[in-house]
Formats: C-alpha cells, sequence, structure tokens
C-alpha cells in the first residue's frame, strides 16, 4: 500500500508540474490537432473514407506515444536541469519507483491527444463516433496508457546515462508508430516488421484500441499489452538500477 501510495502521488506531482509547462501546454495543444488533420487527408485521398474513425483514433495513439517517448526522455534532463535528480536517485526507495511516477504522469496527460484527435475530427471534419465497442474502448484506452507509461521506465532507464536523450527519442517517434501499426495497417508493411511489432507493446495497445473502435476481440490484444508492459518494468527496474551504479561510479549523473 506504501508503496501504491507512493506512485499515486508521484503522478500526481508529475502530472501537474507537466500542465504548467509552456512546451508541454504548447505541444498538446498543436501535435495532435495537425496529426489528426493529416490522418483525415490521408484516409479520404485514399478512398477510404469510411475509416475516418479509425484514422482519427490512429492520431490520437501517436500523439499518446509522442508525449510517453518525450516525456521519458525530457522527464530525466529536466530532472537534471532543476538539480533534482541526485536527490531521486538518493531516495531510499529503488530508483525505477522514482521514475515510474513521471512515464506514467508523460501518459497520462498524452490522453489528452486521443481526445483532442476525436473531438477535432466530429466538430470539423464530421467523422462520426460510431464505436463498436463504446465501454470496452474506455477500457482499452487506459489500458493502453498504462501499457505505454512502463514501457516509458525502460526508455528512461536508458537516458540516464546521455547527455542529449532528446537525439534518441527524435529518432524513435516515428519508427516506433509506424511498425505499431497506430495509423498505417501492419499488413501493408515489410514482412520483417512483424517479429518487431510483435515484441512491441505499443502494437499490442494499439491493436486493442482500433478493435474496440471500429470490432473485434480486445480483451487478448489489451492482456499481451500489459503483459509485454509489465515485462518492459521488470527490465527497466534492473536496467535503472544498473544505470544508476554506473552514472555514480562514472560521475555522470549530474552531466546536463
Amino acid at each position: 500500500m506504501r508503496v501504491l501510495r507512493m506512485i499515486g502521488v508521484g503522478l500526481l506531482l508529475h502530472t501537474k508540474q507537466l500542465t504548467r509547462s509552456p512546451f508541454e501546454i504548447a505541444t498538446a495543444l498543436i501535435v495532435p490537432v495537425v496529426q489528426a488533420t493529416l490522418a483525415v487527408y490521408l484516409f479520404r485521398a485514399g478512398g477510404e473514407p469510411g475509416r475516418l474513425l479509425e484514422a482519427a483514433v490512429g492520431a490520437g495513439l501517436m500523439g499518446v506515444w509522442s508525449s510517453v517517448l518525450f516525456g521519458s526522455g525530457g522527464a530525466i534532463q529536466n530532472q537534471r536541469w532543476q538539480g533534482t535528480l541526485e536527490m531521486i536517485m538518493l531516495a531510499p526507495r529503488p530508483p525505477a519507483l522514482m521514475i515510474l511516477p513521471i512515464t506514467l504522469a508523460t501518459a497520462v496527460t498524452g490522453t489528452y491527444a486521443m481526445l483532442a484527435t476525436l473531438l477535432w475530427g466530429r466538430l470539423l471534419y464530421g467523422v462520426p463516433l460510431d464505436f463498436a465497442h463504446p465501454l470496452l474502448f474506455l477500457v482499452a484506452v487506459p489500458g493502453c496508457v498504462l501499457g505505454l507509461g512502463m514501457f516509458g521506465l525502460l526508455l528512461a532507464s536508458t537516458f540516464v546515462l546521455m547527455r542529449n536523450a532528446n537525439a534518441l527519442t527524435n529518432t524513435l517517434e516515428y519508427p516506433i508508430w509506424l511498425v505499431s501499426g497506430m495509423l498505417v495497417p501492419l499488413t501493408v508493411l515489410p514482412g520483417w516488421t512483424g517479429p518487431v511489432a510483435a515484441v512491441l507493446p505499443t502494437t499490442w495497445g494499439a491493436r486493442a484500441v482500433h478493435e474496440a473502435a471500429v470490432g473485434g476481440p480486445v480483451w487478448p490484444s489489451l492482456g499481451v499489452c500489459l503483459a509485454i508492459s509489465l515485462g518492459c518494468l521488470a527490465a527497466g527496474a534492473v536496467m535503472m538500477t544498473y544505470v544508476e551504479r554506473r552514472a555514480r561510479a562514472a560521475a555522470t549523473l549530474a552531466l546536463a
């Protein structure tokens, strides 16, 4: 219970902090709208107007992933700049438990992207919000967000030793959402992307949300997403401990 309370308090604290960042607010307001607009025109130009809801949902998932990816990398840098990274690493709790609320907060704030893209598509382009499984959609989205937050911990653990973590996040954003099938079906991608997609929680989380929106078995995909995410959480905890010890030994923890 103490661990859950600590994660809950940390999640609330970092969510409040993110919502007071001018950069985060501007990014959250602009990027999802641009992605939703591009997705709608892309599907209309392809002669598939019946898949506009799928396009809006996919654009929303892209926004959630961007928030998690840049938030996980930027969170470590922000702690460095604020001079609080050392205190986080010196806390009596394992480093993973101290970083996990940050990655979860980035995923929670990313849910705005899903709401923004759906509302933008509905109000401006008349996209019908006829979900195949409305109640399951309300379950799949938080489940996907939780999975991405745990995946973010694994990403964040690799950013502790990196002085310019944003350089890595810039290279990961588009390849991951592309190979995860958030907007483009996996069937149109090269065959070698299949094994890569199968081990990513983003793939299964996106599949669960899409199936809840347009029809399909939601629970198996959501279960696989959470199972892989738990594996990422365990791997991230081990990696976080390792890189934290290495950063201490090399005296590179506070480098910005």
